[in-house]
């Protein structure tokens, strides 16, 4: 039996074991994994790419000799690739989930008497629905963002555990550039062409010279809501934390939401996506739209060398934005990528080294999205770029919460908002890669 034939029923059973750990021992009381647990998971994922590369060395192998692959040794790497992507979503929600603070475990900053009374307010609306406290404590405030009919606005802390947690689970709020705001939307003004410049002699007659010409680029807050529901019981329960529930219970929603939106929103009632903007031959770039290469084959890679077209695409990113650049794809792209080779016979992926770390790509880290488009005719299905200058996330301050113990009897729903706007603001700091000829 080759190591190959080995590798699946391997990576069968690792996830197996897996998923018996998450539910056992392993597991502290309030549901978070023990750091052994994250350990093991890693460890059987670095084994299982080991097993990977053995299979798809073997692969390449029989192209090199015979021209093409036998059928069943390009299932086996397929089967492999796909456990391999799924035990590295198993590793990355272990590792998120014991980032996850403590319920009743985190020391909590000493809170001043003002914030420390909201608090408390909040915590009785939540919990028994009395709002008279709160209600009293923001007409004091004179806070605007806020009402009877329309929620009252979380805590300080439990809105800074909100965006902690949504910023853990979405991918391009984790690596994008972030203002916080308190008005409706942000305006931020740049130089479509500088002060005429040049050089001249110490006795030579100055020019008289052109002012810089300004514009300005503004993104909207668009309203985000999830609506969380739970039980009187876990609301009369004093040993849960109302600050962390609420966080963990807005996660998913406030999360899948906004990377759609980062994507491949159109910013009508919602953010402006990076894809959504228009694209132009990078060789043609002009400031309003993104540069792309393309492949040369549409709808896949190049037929040989196709890494080369990798590293075009890092090169087409001016060096002052190298630096911290990353690549931007979803699973199945990288399922693809993670066969490639360089010249030496090394693997082009690789894995990150610790629980949470992202993959590399030529030395620079992967952010996998499954918003991104999978490899088709002339899909844009890959983007590298400095996010953090070239992308910019807008947060209105204040988050809200209308607690309702009418509509969905027996349960209590807490219809909760945030203000997100976002767009590109820096074109040359993004590139993209078509899967095309033209």
């Amino acid at each position: 039996m080759s190591a190959m034939d080995k590798g699946v029923p391997r990576i069968g059973a690792s996830l197996k074991t897996l998923e018996l750990k998450s539910a056992d021992e392993a597991k502290s009381i309030d549901g978070r994994p023990a750091a052994r647990e994250v350990r093991d998971a890693l460890d059987e994922f670095l084994g299982a790419f080991e097993s990977f590369k053995e299979a798809n060395d073997e692969r390449l192998d029989e192209i090199e000799k015979k021209l093409t692959a036998d059928v069943l040794t390009e299932e086996k790497v397929d089967r492999i690739n796909r456990a391999l992507d799924r035990q590295k979503k198993t590793v990355d929600e272990l590792a998120l989930a014991l980032a996850r603070p403590e319920i009743g475990g985190e020391a909590r900053p000493r809170l001043d008497p003002a914030r420390r009374e909201h608090k408390r307010a909040f915590d009785l609306y939540v919990r028994k629905g009395e709002a008279h406290e709160l209600r009293s404590l923001e007409a004091k405030a004179l806070s605007a963002q806020s009402d009877p009919d329309g929620g009252y606005l979380v805590p300080a802390e439990t809105e800074r555990m909100i965006d902690r947690i949504v910023s853990d689970a979405s991918p391009i709020r984790a690596i994008a550039g972030i203002r916080q705001i308190s008005g409706a939307s942000y305006k931020k003004p740049f130089t479509t062409q500088g002060p005429a410049a040049g050089w001249v002699g110490e006795t030579e007659v100055r020019a008289e010279t052109a002012g810089p010409q300004l514009s300005e680029i503004e993104f909207p807050a668009m309203e985000l809501y999830a609506m969380p529901a739970a039980t009187s019981t876990l609301l009369d329960d004093g040993a849960i934390d109302i600050d962390q529930w609420l966080a963990e219970e807005v996660q998913t929603t406030f999360a899948e939401q906004e990377g759609a939106a980062f994507v491949n929103g159109d910013g009508i009632r919602r953010p402006r996506g990076f894809l959504s903007y228009g694209k132009v031959a990078n060789a043609s770039w002009v400031h309003g739209k993104l540069g792309y290469l393309v492949t040369g084959n549409a709808g896949a890679f190049p037929a040989s060398n196709a890494s080369d077209v990798l590293i075009d695409l890092i090169y087409a990113v001016k060096a002052g934005y190298r630096a911290n650049a990353r690549f931007v794809m979803n699973r199945a792209t990288q399922s693809v990528i993670r066969k490639f080779k360089d010249a030496e016979g090394n693997y082009l992926w690789q894995p990150g080294i610790a629980a949470g770390a992202p993959p590399t790509l030529l030395n620079y880290p992967v952010t996998e999205s499954e918003d991104m488009p999978s490899i088709a005719s002339d899909a844009t299905a890959l983007a590298f770029g400095d996010f953090k200058r070239g992308y910019l996330i807008v947060d209105r301050i204040g988050v809200r919460v209308l607690r309702d113990p009418y509509s969905s009897k027996p349960y209590v729903l807490f219809y909760t908002t945030k203000r997100v706007g976002g767009g590109v603001q820096n074109f040359e700091a993004l590139k993209l890669l078509k899967f095309g000829t033209a």
